[in-house]
Order: structure tokens, then sequence, then C-alpha cells
């Protein structure tokens, strides 16, 4: 017997899905762990060759989708130039896009990484109201429009960006190499699934395997003595899988804080999208984030004065 491992798309955590028959692969059937050692491990090769070729304009999953839609575009289209017929031709009707995916797909997303941490985020710094926010490398067609739908927010990012909303002010900034002149300039400050890029290259900054180092002292210093600082990184298995990002142990990030902050809160995204709020940091969750694939890590943290001993739990 065989047994099959469907091609398959794991965009970091998100739930496998199965394509039709024609695209399986099929691997001899082994009983037991080794056929789940084996499965696991095909599908990391699918999935790493799906990302490959997606980087070089092949979605290989896209393509098998488009090709399987195409039967129902056809009907679809003939039925509605027959209706046009009969109605005397009032539209003219062309073939030029097509959209051969929207409908198998869900209505949207309310799920993820960026989804929870994107909305929480905004969410709490509405409930505060600080005089001024300032952001760092977040989504700005999700985070950052969340905050400037009421309240200015000034982002900074190592790329040009040109923006005609009135409430996004934009400074391009090296955050790993932050001017004197920046240190202090925030009480409210955030910095969302962003550091695990710094030193990596991926958006023309300088390979650096400290640059996430780097970067988090520079936030450090652009934050004023007990303002509050909203940060979040995928958190997990260690590694880097370069050049795209790197995933945190929970460990590695508390000494990143270096008892420089008090923690307010702590969330996290699991592995299957799902939003955990305000979770104790106790020995039972710090073992299931550190039990994660690619979960996110959300923090609320407080700048403590010099002499304040953090609160910050020891892992």
């Amino acid at each position: 017997m065989q047994s099959k491992v469907f091609l398959s798309e794991t965009c970091y955590g998100s739930v496998l899905r199965k394509l039709p028959y024609w695209a399986e692969v099929k691997l001899p059937r082994i009983s037991g762990a080794s056929n789940r050692n084996m499965s696991s491990r095909a599908r990391q090769l699918l999935s790493t060759l799906q990302r490959w070729s997606t980087t070089f304009g092949v979605d290989i999953k896209r393509a098998v989708r488009g090709a399987c839609a195409i039967p129902w575009f056809v009907r679809d289209f003939v039925r509605l130039r027959n209706q046009n017929a009969e109605a005397g031709n009032p539209w003219m009707i062309s073939c030029s896009a097509p959209s051969l995916h929207d409908k198998g797909d869900k209505a949207g997303i309310t799920s993820g990484h960026y989804f929870h941490q994107d909305l929480f985020v905004a969410q709490r710094i509405f409930g505060r109201k600080p005089a001024h926010h300032l952001d760092v490398g977040s989504r700005v067609d999700g985070f950052v429009a969340h905050v400037a739908s009421f309240m200015p927010i000034e982002i900074c990012d190592l790329r040009p960006l040109r923006s005609s909303n009135p409430n996004i002010l934009v400074r391009q900034l090296d955050i790993c190499a932050l001017p004197d002149t920046y240190a202090g300039c925030a009480d409210s400050l955030s910095c969302l699934h962003a550091l695990e890029h710094f030193g990596l290259g991926r958006y023309g900054d300088t390979v650096d395997l400290r640059g996430y180092e780097l970067g988090f002292d520079g936030l450090y210093r652009m934050l004023r003595t007990n303002g509050i600082f909203y940060f979040s990184v995928p958190v997990g298995r260690e590694r880097i899988v370069f050049n795209s990002h790197r995933v945190f142990s929970l460990s590695t990030l508390a000494t990143l804080f270096g008892g420089r902050f008090d923690l307010i809160s702590f969330s996290y995204v699991d592995d299957s999208g799902n939003f955990h709020r305000d979770v104790p940091l106790h020995e039972a969750s710090i073992q299931e984030c550190q039990s994660l694939e690619y979960g996110c890590a959300i923090f609320e943290l407080r700048k403590l004065n010099r002499g304040e001993i953090s609160n910050f739990p020891s892992i």
C-alpha cells in the first residue's frame, strides 16, 4: 500500500490543505514513527519548494488551483454570455482579468499573527490615549492604519515611504545606528513583528548576526523612562530562517530585556493562529510557548527607572 503526502502550503504555521488527486506525491507506506517522520520531512520539503518557487514568481499551488478552476470559469462565462445575448447584448464582456481563486477562498482572515497583534495593540493604545505614539517597522496597512484611525502616529522605517494621510508621519531611520537626537523621544512606542528581520539583509540592512540586539538597544534608547513599549516577535523553536526572519525563544527574549523593563502583560498567538490574551508567565505558559514552531509573543512593557528591579519572571 501507499501513503499520500499532499503538496501543501505551510506559511509559517498555516493549516495544511489538500490539493487535487493529480497533485499528490506518493511515498512508500512505512508504519509507526518512521511514517510520521517521513511525512513531516516531505511536508517541509514541499513547503520549501513552494516558497522558493514563489520567490521566483512561480506559485505552484496557486497555478494548480487556477487550472482546476478553468472548467467552472468557462461554464460561468458561457452562461453569462448567453444571458447577455438574450437581453440584446447591453454589456461588453471580456476575459482580460480572470479571478480563479476567490470562489474557493474564505470571506477573510480572522486569525494569525498580524490580525490579532495589530488589533490587540491598537486597542491598548486607544485605551491609554497617549499624546504621541511612535512605531518602528510595523505593518502599515494593518497596525499603523488601525492607530491612524483614531490618533496621529509617527512611523520609522529603514526604507522610504510616502504618506498623504495627515495622521501618518513617516521618517526614514536606521534604528541600529540611532542618532542621539532620537534618544528619549517617545513615551509610547511599538515594534510589532519587525525586530526578527534586523541584521538579515532582507530589507537592505547590513547583515549582522547581532542586528536584533542593536535594534533593540535603539528601541530602548528611543523610549523615555516609564514609557510604554508594545513589542512582538515570532516565538518557538529558536532559529534563523535566512533571509526571512528569526524565531526567538522566551529565554532569549528575557535576556534581551535584561532587567530594563517591567512586564505589564503577555499574550501570544499559537501555531493554529489562535489568540491567548493576557496570559500569566508561569511554568505552564512558558513551556507552551517554548514548544511552538512559529508562534507570536506580544509584550506590553514599561521602561524602568534607574535602580528599579524588574518584575519579569526568570526563564
